[in-house]
């Protein structure tokens, strides 16, 4: 029998990492879609290390694209797209029995934009410039700050429309799909350079979830992937991804609606 060594495993990709993702996220998304059909709820459990998965998967991303502008533009971008396109479909079709909240590029845009801010606000400290200081704490401040405003506007009549709509535009921390899970994405930028920090951080969270009764602790087998990562790039189809993902979701919405109704 050959023996297995190091050197003839090379290891997963971050191409590896989202195909990974892609795959649990497709089969958490049949749970949602279809639980109305009386999906087991199992099926959700294979969701719980994808945000984790994709969340790491940024940071790598940050680190070594070429422009940090361009690259928080298409997730912007995608964000906005989605946000709209799941609003019109859900009014088009008028299946209420599932909504859709999904917007990972939410996520994953506040996070770019915290990374940013620690990008610029050590940039600052090493020229010694209090400009890039200030900016590099505005830009980490702010998804916590608009969160704190819309919820304010939200509160009252008045003015709740209004914070919905401007809330589609404004990346907020609690108005992301994973919330305060989001800030695991800046914590792990600031210990990039240490997996075993990154991989304690997932753990820490993993068991606040547990005490919690969640189920969203299952997020600690995003662990072991993560863990086997070998710091390459691997095949590219940036493109797909960004397509694949709301393109699933509303697919999966549609046949839902049509089942149900008919």
């Amino acid at each position: 029998m050959e023996r297995f060594t190091a050197s003839k495993y090379r290891g997963l990709t971050t191409f590896d990492l989202k195909i990974l993702g892609i795959i649990l996220m497709f089969i958490d998304h049949i749970h949602q879609m279809f639980v109305p059909m009386g999906a087991p709820n199992w099926l959700d459990w294979f969701g719980r290390p994808v945000a984790t998965l994709f969340f790491f998967v940024s940071v790598v991303g940050f680190s070594h694209t070429r422009s940090k502008e361009k690259y928080m533009l298409r997730l912007y971008l995608g964000m906005i797209i989605m946000t709209f396109g799941s609003f019109f479909l859900q009014k088009f079709v008028g299946y209420e029995e599932v909504q859709l909240m999904n917007n990972i590029f939410r996520d994953l845009f506040v996070g770019t934009l915290m990374m940013y801010g620690i990008d610029q606000l050590s940039e600052g400290a090493s020229s010694k410039k209090i400009g890039k200081i200030v900016w590099g704490l505005v830009l980490i401040l702010f998804p916590i700050v608009t969160s704190v405003i819309l919820i304010s506007l939200m509160s009252n009549p008045s003015t709740m429309f209004a914070a919905v709509w401007i809330g589609n535009f404004i990346p907020a921390l609690l108005f992301t799909e994973n919330n305060f899970l989001v800030l695991l994405i800046p914590l792990m930028y600031l210990a990039k350079n240490h997996r075993w920090i990154q991989c304690l951080l997932i753990g820490l969270a993993a068991v606040f979830f547990f005490s919690q009764g969640s189920t969203q602790w299952m997020m600690i087998f995003a662990i072991l992937p993560i863990a086997l990562f070998n710091g390459e790039k691997g095949k590219g189809m940036r493109n797909f991804f960004y397509f694949f993902y709301p393109l699933h979701i509303w697919i999966l919405y549609l046949i839902s609606a049509y089942i149900y109704t008919h």
